[in-house]
C-alpha cells in the first residue's frame, strides 16, 4: 500500500521549514481522484436540477394563482443556491472532468450554459486562460478580477484611480458587475475568440431567446422576468462571492511571470475556502479550491476524499467565513509585502495623498 505524501517527503529546494513541494510528486499523488464517475454524476444532477426545476414549477404556480410575490422571492433563495451548485457541474464540464465522456461534457456543459446564461466554449476558454496565468501579475487581464499593484495605483491618474475603487467597491462588484456579467456581457464573444467560441455564444444566445419566446407565450414575459431576474441576481452574486475569495485575501500569491510557478499559484494563491457543510455542498466543494488548482479535471464530487487521503494538501490553512470578510477591504498588491492591502494603508506613501487614497 502506497504512502501518505507529504510536503517533506517530496524532492524539495529548501528545508522541511519552507518546502517547496515537487509538482510531479504531487501530482502523482492526486491523479486518481481525477477519475469522473458516470453513477455520481448522475447522482448530483438529480438531487440538483430535480429541487431546481420543482422550485421553478412551484414559482410558476404562486404567480399564476396570485399569490404573495413574496412567496416568490422566498422560493428564490434556495433555486439561486441550486443553481450555484449548477454552475459548478458546467464548470466541470469545461474542465471535462464532471462525466468520463468529451462529449457528455460538451452536452451538458451546453445545456446548464442555457440554465446560466453563459456560452460553454466561450467561458471555457478564458477560464483554461485563467488557470495558466492565476497568480502572475505580468499576465493579469483574462479570467480574472482587476487587481492592481499599489506601485500602478499611485502612479495612475486621478481618474483611473476613481474607476479602479468604483470597480473594487462592494456594492459594484457583487452587485452591478455580477448580474452585467451574466446578462449583459456574457451575450457577446471575447475578444480574440475563435469560430469555436463564436459559435457557442450564438447558439446560447438563440437559446436563451426561444426560452424567452416560450416562457412569453406561455407564463407571459413580465411573469417570467420576475421568477428569472431574482434567482440570477442572487447566484450571481453569490457566485462572484466564491470566485473572489478564492483568489483575493491577504496572504495570495502574486508574482511577477520571471518568478511565477503553477504549483505556488495553486496552494498558496488559491484558497481553501472552509464552509459548513450544507454550504459546501451547495458550492459543490468548490472552496476546496487549492487542490482544484493543482489538477483541475479532478471531479467535484472527488475534491473532499482527495483533501481527506492527501496530506499534502491539508498543510494549507483554511480561510473561514468571518477572515474573508476582510478581503473586502484589501484592495491592492503590495509586491514589498507580498499581500493584499487596502487603501487606506497607501496613504502616507509618494503619490497617495490625492484624495483618493483613504478607505
Amino acid at each position: 500500500m502506497p504512502q501518505p505524501v507529504t510536503f517533506c517527503e517530496m524532492p524539495l529546494t529548501g528545508d522541511c521549514a519552507n518546502p517547496q513541494p515537487n509538482r510531479q510528486a504531487l501530482i502523482q499523488a492526486v491523479a486518481k481522484y481525477a477519475q469522473a464517475d458516470y453513477l455520481k454524476a448522475t447522482w448530483q444532477i438529480s438531487n440538483t436540477l430535480i429541487p431546481y426545476l420543482g422550485l421553478w414549477a412551484l414559482m410558476i404556480y404562486f404567480i399564476v394563482q396570485g399569490y404573495s410575490y413574496w412567496l416568490v422571492l422566498l422560493l428564490a433563495i434556495p433555486a439561486s443556491a441550486l443553481l450555484v451548485r449548477i454552475f459548478i457541474f458546467f464548470h466541470d464540464c469545461c474542465h471535462s472532468a464532471f462525466f468520463p465522456s468529451r462529449i457528455a461534457n460538451r452536452i451538458f456543459g451546453y445545456i446548464t450554459g442555457i440554465m446560466l446564461f453563459t456560452p460553454f466554449e466561450n467561458w471555457q476558454y478564458t477560464h483554461v486562460v485563467h488557470h495558466a496565468t492565476s497568480g502572475d501579475l505580468d499576465q493579469r487581464g483574462t479570467g480574472d478580477i482587476w487587481t492592481m499593484t499599489v506601485e500602478e495605483y499611485l502612479a495612475s491618474s486621478k481618474l483611473k484611480r476613481l474607476g479602479y475603487r468604483l470597480f473594487r467597491s462592494p456594492l459594484v462588484l457583487f452587485g452591478i458587475i455580477p448580474i452585467t456579467l451574466f446578462l449583459v456581457v456574457q451575450r457577446f464573444a471575447n475578444t480574440g475568440a475563435g469560430k469555436r467560441e463564436r459559435r457557442s455564444v450564438l447558439l446560447t444566445n438563440a437559446a436563451i431567446a426561444a426560452i424567452i419566446a416560450v416562457m412569453g407565450f406561455t407564463l407571459g414575459l413580465q411573469n417570467y422576468l420576475l421568477i428569472q431576474l431574482p434567482i440570477i441576481l442572487l447566484a450571481a452574486t453569490a457566485g462572484m462571492w466564491l470566485f473572489y475569495v478564492q483568489h483575493q485575501y491577504e496572504d495570495a500569491y502574486w508574482v511577477r511571470h520571471a518568478n511565477w510557478d503553477l504549483t505556488k499559484s495553486g496552494l498558496e494563491g488559491s484558497s481553501y475556502y472552509k464552509l459548513p457543510k450544507v454550504l459546501q455542498w451547495l458550492v459543490g466543494n468548490i472552496g476546496l479550491h487549492h487542490i482544484h488548482h493543482v489538477k483541475a479535471n479532478i471531479p467535484n464530487y472527488n475534491l473532499q476524499r482527495c483533501l481527506d487521503e492527501v496530506p499534502a494538501l491539508q498543510t494549507v490553512a483554511p480561510l473561514t467565513i468571518r477572515k474573508s470578510l476582510k478581503s473586502l477591504w484589501l484592495n491592492l498588491w503590495d509586491e514589498q509585502k507580498q499581500k493584499l492591502v487596502s487603501f487606506r494603508s497607501v496613504k502616507g506613501l509618494p503619490g497617495g495623498r490625492d484624495g483618493l487614497s483613504a478607505g
